[in-house]
């Protein structure tokens, strides 16, 4: 007999995602008390176990909203990034079932639509999650090999990005491991910059804190800062997990990016993973294939492997989402104005 549980044993919960051969960081328990700690998120973490307790599949999603108050709930959205995992064979499918339909139920009532992020290829499941309404969508991504030397991960990289790394270094500029708490604030600073210089809504700082505060000490986050002539001029936080390196957030404001600190970052933290033993560097999506993503072609000249594990998309409100739409883009426009 198989039951649900919103409160999986964290120890079997950590030990089935680490033993899973798709397990990712985004799927772990110290994933979701990041999310619980962050404001305008809430994690939801369900599990189907057997009779005997042990866990057949698990989910962690977050539903993040950009606004706070009445709005809050035109703008949420849920977000799986790299689950839901499940055992193999029949006992699996099974418990992939019900945990997605017990999924929606709950979701249904705190979210506009969910995203489910895909890191590995989910084409055994596609069928079924499209019976259940998730609509599948192209999304690229690239993967750097790490497993070489460290010299043959540099030849990898094209030719104009070596040169962007090399300026970088010849003119003094430096990556260094952000352990300061107190630090943070320029950090987040950072991304800030970039955030209104795009246009996109950024997490609160205090998820930044709670990375800092529950993954760091766990050697599940590295923050980085670039620094010249004495002065922080970008950072980015990677997050590691099982011999991966996902890269996550990077900030580097207008005014710097001449100094070549981005590609520098980039490189500082592949050459790292190389001499360390880690397998792949994640770049954490390039965007879809026939639409223009400006970073596509900084994060191809890495060398990575191109991939294509797409996206499920479910709309659980129609006629909310139009208004959300249309509400977000003014939101957006107010917000970032000037």
């Amino acid at each position: 007999m198989l039951e649900i549980t919103d409160s999986p044993d964290v120890k079997q919960w950590s030990e089935f995602v680490y033993g899973h051969p798709y397990g990712n960081i985004f799927q772990t328990p110290e994933m979701a008390e990041v999310y619980k700690r962050t404001k305008n998120y809430e994690p939801i973490s369900l599990a189907v176990v057997d009779d005997t307790d042990e866990i057949l599949a698990i989910l962690l999603a977050v539903v993040i909203k950009e606004m706070g108050g009445i709005l809050g709930s035109f703008s949420a959205r849920s977000i799986i990034q790299g689950g839901p995992l499940f055992v193999e064979g029949e006992k699996g499918i099974k418990a992939l079932k019900l945990l997605m339909g017990h999924y929606d139920k709950i979701v249904q009532k705190k979210a506009l639509y969910t995203e489910i992020r895909n890191m590995t290829d989910t084409s055994n499941i596609s069928s079924f999650l499209n019976t259940m309404g998730y609509k599948y969508e192209e999304h690229l991504n690239f993967l750097v090999d790490l497993t070489k030397s460290t010299e043959e991960v540099w030849k990898q990289i094209h030719r104009s990005m070596r040169k962007n790394i090399k300026k970088a270094e010849k003119i003094g500029v430096e990556v260094e491991q952000m352990e300061d708490r107190l630090l943070l604030s320029s950090f987040y600073s950072f991304l800030m910059d970039v955030s209104r210089d795009v246009k996109k809504p950024l997490p609160d700082i205090s998820f930044f804190e709670a990375i800092f505060d529950i993954l760091v000490p766990k050697n599940m986050a590295k923050f980085y800062l670039a620094k010249n002539n004495g002065e922080y001029i970008g950072g980015r936080v990677s997050l590691v997990y099982k011999k991966v390196i996902y890269a996550y957030f990077v900030g580097v404001p207008k005014e710097h990016k001449h100094l070549g600190a981005n590609p520098l970052l980039n490189w500082h933290v592949i050459a790292w993973g190389a001499e360390n033993g880690y397998h792949t560097f994640d770049f954490g999506g390039a965007g879809k294939p026939n639409e223009e993503y400006g970073v596509r072609e900084f994060k191809r000249q890495f060398g990575g492997r191109l991939v294509n594990y797409g996206r499920y998309k479910k709309i659980y409100s129609p006629i909310k989402m139009k208004i959300a739409e249309r509400g977000f883009q003014f939101y957006r426009k107010l917000h970032f104005r000037g």
